[in-house]
């Protein structure tokens, strides 16, 4: 988006440009320019590589796996604590049991005096209540074995589904990223060939300038406005820059940035 110093004045911003002693042919600077359009197709697939939708997914699908795995594994450590429960609770079961039928086969024996008869009958009585008792709680507590294995089972099928996604997010993100790869490549290749018949004293220029300006080291004078910070360059500088031989090296006043004219 093209940018003014002053909204007030008429749209043709004040800005002024450094010329440099340095020198170098038209085509050496235009080729420069293609370094720089390398080196911003560059920065955008990197970009497009760090902030693949896909990442973000699967991020997000990593975390909700992990929490099912932890959720998983609380249920199972659970469910060993509730199963020992049960197991105590059948054995007082099996205990009151023993009793009763130890009562009861002393009832049925006939030897027992009448007193024996009556307190083992209460006996049996009061047992009979407490196993109803404690069945109760055995069975509440099956119940609740019931409910954690399902918890188990249902968790457990989400981290299976969660996994399918992983593995499915990973082999889309490896695609995207050998796509991209392919592309730095390509690029990478045509870079070195530009600048290999580029001179060497503008590639150290330009890649001091890249260095302390965001990336960009070079830009295209283009309607009047340097491409590379989109601002206007007013018309007396335009007829100075116009005035300069053609290896005259221009630097935009605004960036820094070499402006290649005639682009």
């Amino acid at each position: 988006m093209s940018g003014v110093r002053n909204p007030q004045r008429p749209p043709v911003v004040k800005k002024g440009v450094d010329c440099l002693t340095m020198k170098a042919n038209s085509t050496d600077q235009h080729q420069i320019l293609d370094v720089a359009n390398f080196d911003k197709k560059t920065t955008s697939l990197n970009h497009s590589a760090a902030t693949l939708p896909e990442l973000a997914e699967l991020s997000s699908t990593t975390t909700k796996s992990n929490n099912a795995r932890d959720l998983r594994i609380a249920a199972e450590t659970e469910l060993s604590d509730v199963k020992r429960e049960l197991l105590r609770a059948e054995a007082d079961v099996e205990q009151i049991v023993i009793r009763i039928n130890r009562d009861e086969a002393r009832l049925s024996s006939g030897t027992a005096s009448p007193k024996e008869l009556e307190q083992l009958q209460h006996e049996v009585g009061t047992l009979g209540a407490r196993r109803a008792e404690l069945e109760e709680v055995e069975l509440e507590i099956m119940m609740r074995v019931d409910e954690i294995k399902s918890r188990i089972d249902e968790l457990t099928s989400q981290e299976t589904e969660f996994a399918q996604i992983i593995g499915d997010l990973n082999i889309r993100i490896e695609n995207a990223l050998a796509r991209i790869n392919t592309e730095l490549e390509a690029i990478a290749k045509d870079r070195a060939e530009t600048l290999a018949s580029v001179s060497p004293e503008l590639i150290a220029l330009y890649e001091k300038i890249r260095a302390s300006s965001n990336g960009i080291g070079a830009a295209a004078l283009v309607a009047g406005s340097c491409t590379g910070c989109n601002l206007s360059i007013n018309t007396v500088e335009l007829k100075r820059i116009s005035d300069l031989s053609e290896d005259e090296v221009v630097r935009c006043e605004e960036c820094r940035c070499i402006l290649v004219r005639g682009a």
